[in-house]
């Protein structure tokens, strides 16, 4: 007995004595979403300034599919010992409800919600539409015939068409992408007709004149789109839903030890201060939210709530936010 005491002991001197050093090796950075997405370009804008914090790099690696599920469930299957980080966006939030995983953020350990973003509708250049009014009048009169892309379900994109859909009753037919950014260069391409995005991964598109926006998915007007109204004026009916707007964090599996969790905060918390960082989100049109710990769990619960119960009104959940304690929102 005694023999067994003082190997358990050695054994959590020799496990704390190793991640008083963490990291000694390089890490996993699993982001849910393809290449040239705003998840994407938000993670390998953040991570080299991490990686400066921690001394060790972070292999980052696109594992697309089921509205991210399959990264999510990638990562949870891992051993939660803090070398493998999940990058990703709001959609975890709404999994329960869609059935596509029975877990989500509150299953996992927040290390850094580090911006959130605003969605907007672009456009083709030569599309005969130049805002939204003029779309919906297009769309009652085409039915069916508007093609967008789609990122599944509880993706930004069924979200916000949801949300569209519960205003105006228009038909849209929905193309499947394996994230925003492969998207918009169908898009630009001709393949696709709309596409509700976020005003990151679009802006600079709807610089470079390869698309048009013609709808701010907002309650009010944005600097880096002088020219586009916010779609409340338009559709007064979008004041119940918004504001509302996509997210991107880093997190790990539940059961990391403290000392990796405190040193990975650490390490993405100087990394979302860094200039470079913070005049890009500035230039893309995010809003830099360095948020971990309490302050991350709380602000993750209200979404989960929110972004839940608007799609169940909607009608394309499996299950009731209620059946997971999900309260409807206030």
């Amino acid at each position: 007995m005694k023999k067994t005491i003082i190997t358990a002991l050695a054994a959590l001197t020799l496990s704390a004595t190793a991640y008083a050093e963490f990291p000694e090796k390089d890490l996993q950075g699993i982001i849910q979403w393809g290449a040239g997405g705003s998840t994407d370009t938000v993670m390998r804008s953040v991570t080299p300034h991490a990686e400066e914090v921690l001394g060790r790099d972070v292999i980052m690696t696109n594992k697309t599919g089921g509205v991210g599920a399959i990264a999510t469930k990638y990562v949870n299957a891992m051993k939660a010992d803090g070398y493998t980080l999940l990058m990703g966006a709001e959609n975890p939030q709404m999994y329960k409800v869609l059935g596509l995983a029975d877990i989500d953020y509150g299953d996992m350990i927040p290390i850094n919600v580090l911006a959130r973003g605003i969605p907007i509708f672009v456009a083709r250049n030569d599309a005969p539409y130049n805002n939204m009014t003029e779309m919906v009048e297009y769309a009652k009169a085409h039915p069916g015939e508007l093609k967008t892309g789609s990122t599944g379900p509880g993706g930004l994109t069924s979200i916000v068409l949801a949300m569209l859909k519960a205003q105006t009753d228009i038909e849209i037919t929905g193309v499947p992408y394996d994230g925003d950014g492969p998207a918009l260069t169908a898009l630009q391409g001709g393949a696709i007709d709309i596409m509700p995005a976020v005003l990151g991964a679009a802006i600079e598109h709807i610089k470079a004149g390869r698309m048009k926006v013609i709808g701010l998915v907002d309650t009010k007007a944005n600097p880096l789109l002088p020219d586009t109204a916010p779609i409340t004026e338009a559709f007064p009916g979008f004041n119940s839903y918004l504001p509302w707007g996509p997210f991107f964090g880093v997190f790990v599996k539940q059961g990391t030890p403290d000392e990796a969790v405190n040193k990975l905060v650490e390490a993405y918390a100087k990394a979302a201060e860094h200039p470079d960082f913070k005049d890009l989100m500035d230039k893309r049109g995010f809003t830099i939210m360095n948020i971990s710990g309490d302050e991350a769990a709380k602000f993750l619960d209200s979404y989960r709530s929110v972004s839940s119960w608007i799609v169940y009104d909607a009608g394309f959940a499996k299950h009731s936010p209620e059946e997971f304690g999900i309260k409807r929102p206030e």
